[in-house]
């Protein structure tokens, strides 16, 4: 009797060995060395705005022989080698503060190039000239504002706005410093009329840094310089700047009328009363209202 088959019985031929696999050797392609050149070499210099030094105005030292050296200052500042100009730019700080006579020549032409340097992509470029821009204030203050450079301080001025109100931090914090130092070399009263154009640019964050900007300007004045300018008038800006979208913007409007409050009450006996009427009578009952609400506690 022939046999069954087991279904679970083994095979009876052995399975056939698998096909060796063929190497296959392909070439790999070297990479291109951008500056890792292996742990025993160092790494080849590259340019970049981390090889550029920030000095801060008490470190920078005179020039020696600057009357000589005034003469290539411009053709430093208008190089097409962008580190050139920035080592001019830092130059051009020490003429500012420690030879400013000779500077007064070129100033013009100096802030034109500050200017326009702050416009430069190049980070180091930019914060490079807002620092530069900074020791012109120290060192000119009123100056800036006469006939032969205020359109060139206009422009300085729009720029410095728009670089304290960009992402990029340290440009940012950079051009916040010299607002400051703008605010406190340059008296208040001139200033203020330069800086009231902005309250209502389109840009929300550079009308922001001009409220701030005002705001200390108003603190550091008294009720004769508020006239003078217009007591009507500032508080119309402030009433706008109260309705800002940016709390920085309403901050400094609150600040603004705080210092008016407190000026334009510090010789009435009926203070709150004094204030009311003025409020009432120069702004809609709106805005009067919104005043008023600041100064109330006070």
């Amino acid at each position: 009797m022939p046999l069954r088959p087991i279904d679970n019985a083994l095979p009876t031929t052995s399975p056939a060995r698998p096909k060796k696999q063929v190497k296959i050797s392909v070439p790999i392609e070297k990479q291109p060395d951008f500056g890792a050149n292996g742990e025993n070499k160092a790494p080849l210099p590259l340019p970049s705005d981390a090889a550029i030094d920030y000095i801060s105005s008490e470190n920078l030292q005179a020039i020696s022989d600057p009357e000589s050296k005034i003469q290539s200052l411009i053709e430093g500042l208008e190089s097409k080698d962008w580190t050139k100009v920035c080592e001019s730019l830092n130059n051009a700080r020490r003429f500012a503060l420690y030879h400013s006579s000779l500077l007064v020549p070129i100033l013009e032409k100096v802030m034109e190039v500050v200017e326009k340097a702050m416009k430069n992509p190049r980070s180091a470029l930019c914060k490079t000239s807002i620092m530069a821009a900074s020791d012109i204030f120290k060192a000119f203050g009123d100056k800036l504002l006469d006939s032969t450079n205020s359109a060139a301080f206009d422009n300085m001025l729009l720029q410095l706005l728009l670089k304290a109100s960009q992402d990029k931090k340290f440009v940012c914090e950079e051009a916040d410093k010299t607002l400051k130092a703008m605010v406190g070399f340059i008296t208040s009263l001139p200033l203020l009329h330069k800086l009231k154009a902005y309250v209502s640019h389109n840009n929300l964050r550079v009308r922001a840094k001009a409220a701030m900007s005002i705001s200390i300007c108003v603190s550091k004045m008294g009720l004769e310089e508020m006239q003078e300018f217009g007591l009507v008038s500032l508080a119309q800006i402030s009433a706008e700047l109260l309705k800002d979208r940016l709390p920085e913007a309403r901050e400094a409007a609150r600040s603004t009328v705080i210092s008016m409050y407190n000026a334009f009450t510090e010789n009435e006996e009926q203070k709150q009363e004094a204030w009311q009427s003025f409020c009432q009578s120069s702004l809609p009952p709106i805005d009067a209202q919104s005043m008023l609400k600041i100064t109330t506690s006070q």
